[in-house]
């Protein structure tokens, strides 16, 4: 993610909130405090032209639910100099130069369209969203079909008020999901621990659900990149993002080869990021897994499901 961000021309700061025990290559950085954060490690490049923050949460939260938490706690505090927010899962890689994201979210709440899309006017989610948040006093109008990915969203100074309603919605739809320590990835096996209730479930994916809802809610505007935003089709894909399981750095390529599967568009983008300025991964490693790559497609050539 960093590295892709990097060679895309991304130059600045990196916040990644993060719980449990950091790699190696993190913990080589240096231990700083940074405006309403303490133990930070702080990992920069040798130029010093983007340093990255690894910033721990103490939230009982599920960290899917914390995004528009997390986002605004940083633009009142170490980022609140900047001109635009950005927030990516860690399982995306950037494809295209930074300059198109900024571009972007000038247009308005930068947005990317998700797998699960479309989702029409009258479907029983969108109607379900609109009723629950009826009670409290909040009135949703469709803006369009597409239904969005939670991966990823940008903003600037002029929308930042878009997260405060994000984060909103959350509170209100936490009643209904148990509270906000429950999401689809609670218990790390990408199988929800969100109540099940009878019709249908109008908050199963959680915060993406809850951005969604905040976009019917919003009164400005909001620009839509369809499924090539995130490689989910062909054409002008910005980033790759590596949705499910298994994580393109956890994949046995050769054994999905013997069973049939090519190398997945993510493993590939990937891999072949360079490993520079920040490595999470030996040379060695590269090597093998694009060696991998190579192997694996060419049994795919004779072999594939």
């Amino acid at each position: 993610m960093s590295n892709s961000l990097y060679h895309s021309g991304f130059r600045g700061a990196m916040y990644v909130g993060y719980r449990g025990d950091l790699p190696d290559w993190v913990n080589a950085g240096e231990r700083v405090s940074i405006q309403g954060y303490d133990n930070v490690m702080k990992v920069k490049n040798i130029k010093e032209e983007m340093t990255l923050y690894f910033i721990p949460l103490s939230t009982s939260y599920s960290l899917t639910n914390y995004k528009p938490n997390f986002m605004l706690d940083l633009l009142n505090g170490p980022a609140k100099e900047l001109d635009y927010m950005f927030y990516f899962d860690p399982d995306i890689v950037v494809k295209q130069p930074w300059a198109c994201f900024e571009e972007w979210a000038n247009c308005g709440i930068a947005v990317s369209e998700d797998v699960n899309s479309p989702l029409e006017e009258l479907h029983p989610r969108r109607v379900g969203w609109r009723t629950y948040f009826k009670e409290y006093n909040m009135s949703l109008k469709c803006k369009s079909n597409i239904y969005v990915n939670g991966g990823f969203i940008g903003v600037n100074k002029s929308n930042l008020e878009f997260l405060k309603l994000w984060k909103n919605i959350q509170d209100y739809m936490a009643n209904a999901i148990g509270g906000l320590e429950n999401s689809i990835f609670s218990n790390q096996t990408y199988k929800t621990t969100i109540p099940v209730k009878k019709g249908f479930q109008i908050f199963d994916k959680s915060d993406q659900d809850a951005l969604n809802a905040a976009i019917e809610c919003y009164k400005d505007h909001v620009s839509y990149i369809g499924l090539e935003g995130m490689g989910f089709k062909e054409g002008y894909n910005l980033m790759i993002h590596a949705l499910g399981s298994p994580k393109p750095w956890k994949t046995n390529l050769l054994s999905r080869a013997i069973q049939g599967h090519q190398p997945r568009l993510t493993d590939v983008s990937y891999w072949r990021v360079n490993n520079t300025p920040f490595s999470a991964h030996s040379n060695l490693e590269i090597k093998r897994k694009k060696l991998s790559i190579l192997v694996a497609k060419i049994i795919g050539r004779f072999y594939s499901k």
